[in-house]
């Protein structure tokens, strides 16, 4: 497998390319790989097993932003703010006594961070301790050349290090816009708010994606007050239902949504921020920026290895995960590539492959997502808006769920599930869902979409009675019949 062999260049796709790519039989691939998240794992697991020899290089806490500061952190504050929000009001609430939970949030943080290490020790560190092909170095790469990393420790050491292939995997870090004022004060970003020492009494998010959507709920439900600032409106580049839907959700609960405004100034005084929107001043605590995320490209001296950057800083790469140096590979949320960390480490896999003379290709066709609120958001294939964008026909539908019999059941009948489908065919072109365990579903989602079914198929299938996930047979049958006339498990 040593043995590499070119790949076609893509049309469009500027590829420099050498000759001295071309590595000996006897001599083991030499790779480098900035970086040490799930892309750069996932790389260097595969090219390992397969005798390549690898050198990480992570200027900072080894295993990237899921397990330490993301994904995993994140959804452990979800899951213990659910705990608490349940505790104090449910649909149950006439028959089972509810009663606001007192919340320590020093234990609560010590049990995430415990969870945190402990993963981030069996899934990433004893990886490498484990492997004789992988190691990891401390530092700041950059590229002298394509072929060669010079690698800074934090003494100011460098010392060179040698490839005959390279991924970049160095993932991103949250953005943070331009406001007056704002870089004297002590704002968070989602790193900061998931290791806060204290409870906010009162919490601005400043932005109305999903890391503002789900960090915004799980504060307020553990007993901040919380105020959210949009600059155009939720989920902006979601179907506009999905918006609509859980802003409302979300307002009942408790939070005061400020959608179509930017915040102009930010104060601090050394205790309390004043937020001016050019509508209001708001005096706060704390201050949560969540206004998007930036490829962590800067520094790294691409130029000198002729790879290619787009406006914002992200990787180009084509489907073979190939930069425009065919020598070096990239992966993860510094490319271009959807920002999912099941994208990245698939991106690392095929990378690693690629570069062993393979020719697998990132398939993104078919790409699901979860936003962690509750209840959940999930979609997967294209919305209406998308699908009449690429000249499709298009039928929807849309079924609440007063009609799903699982959300009756649990008295929670908030949300709904999409169908889009091409008019003619009644192929499937996407789904979206608001609903509780909305990203339990949306897997069987994608493989029907996978699968080429129509909303016809989709409603023949047999699903298990009391689940959520028959809600997109019933959706589907929508097409067809009135769900609301029909008995329980209708076939």
């Amino acid at each position: 497998m040593n043995s590499i062999t070119a790949l076609p260049p893509v049309p469009g796709m500027p590829v420099k390319d050498h000759e001295c790519c071309k590595v000996p039989e006897s001599k083991p691939l030499q790779v480098a790989v900035i970086g040490s998240g799930a892309a750069a794992f996932a790389a260097a697991i595969r090219l390992q097993e397969e005798g390549a020899d690898v050198t990480m290089v992570e200027r900072g806490t080894t295993g990237g932003t899921c397990v330490n500061i993301g994904c995993v952190p994140s959804k452990i504050m979800i899951s213990a703010a659910h705990v608490a929000h349940v505790r104090a009001s449910s649909p149950f609430d006439a028959g089972i006594s509810a009663a606001r939970p007192n919340v320590n949030w020093a234990v609560l943080q010590a049990q995430q961070q415990a969870r945190v290490e402990e993963l981030r020790q069996a899934k990433y560190e004893s990886i490498v301790e484990g492997s004789a092909n992988i190691r990891l170095i401390r530092g700041e790469a950059r590229f002298a050349d394509d072929h060669t990393l010079q690698v800074k420790d934090a003494n100011g050491q460098e010392q060179a290090l040698y490839f005959d292939r390279a991924l970049i995997a160095t993932g991103a870090s949250p953005a943070v816009p331009s406001v007056a004022g704002l870089a004297d004060t002590p704002y968070w970003t989602s790193t900061e708010a998931l290791a806060a020492q204290d409870l906010p009494e009162h919490l601005i998010v400043y932005g109305g994606s999903y890391v503002a959507l789900e960090l915004s709920q799980a504060f307020l439900r553990l007993g901040s007050k919380v105020t959210m600032i949009v600059r155009s409106k939720i989920l902006s580049r979601y179907d506009h239902e999905i918006g609509e839907t859980i802003q409302e959700i979300l307002t009942e609960e408790g939070m005061r949504i400020l959608t179509g405004q930017t915040i102009q100034t930010v104060h601090h005084d050394g205790h309390v921020f004043t937020v001016d929107t050019g509508h209001e001043s708001i005096r706060v605590d704390r201050l949560l920026l969540a206004t998007g995320r930036s490829p962590n490209t800067a520094g790294l001296s691409l130029e000198n290895a002729g790879v290619v950057t787009n406006d914002h800083g992200a990787i180009s790469v084509d489907k073979f995960l190939r930069t425009s140096n065919s020598r070096i590979y990239a992966a993860g949320d510094c490319t271009t590539n959807p920002e999912y960390v099941y994208v990245a480490a698939a991106g690392g896999t095929r990378a690693a492959v690629n570069m062993l003379g393979g020719n697998e290709h990132l398939d993104l066709s078919v790409v699901p997502g979860v936003v962690f609120t509750d209840p959940q958001i999930a979609t997967v294939g294209l919305d209406e808006s998308a699908a009449r964008q690429k000249g499709f026909h298009v039928d929807t539908r849309i079924l609440t769920l007063d009609n799903v019999p699982r959300a009756l059941a649990n008295f929670d009948t908030r949300g709904f599930i999409k169908l889009v489908a091409e008019a003619e065919s009644g192929r499937l072109l996407g789904i979206q869902a608001v609903a509780s365990q909305a990203g339990e579903l949306i897997q069987t989602a994608a493989l029907a979409i996978r699968a080429q079914m129509t909303v016809h198929d989709l409603a023949g299938q047999l699903f298990p009675y009391l689940t959520m996930v028959e809600g997109l047979k019933l959706a589907a049958q929508t097409f067809t019949r009135d769900v609301k006339h029909l008995s329980c498990c209708a076939g």
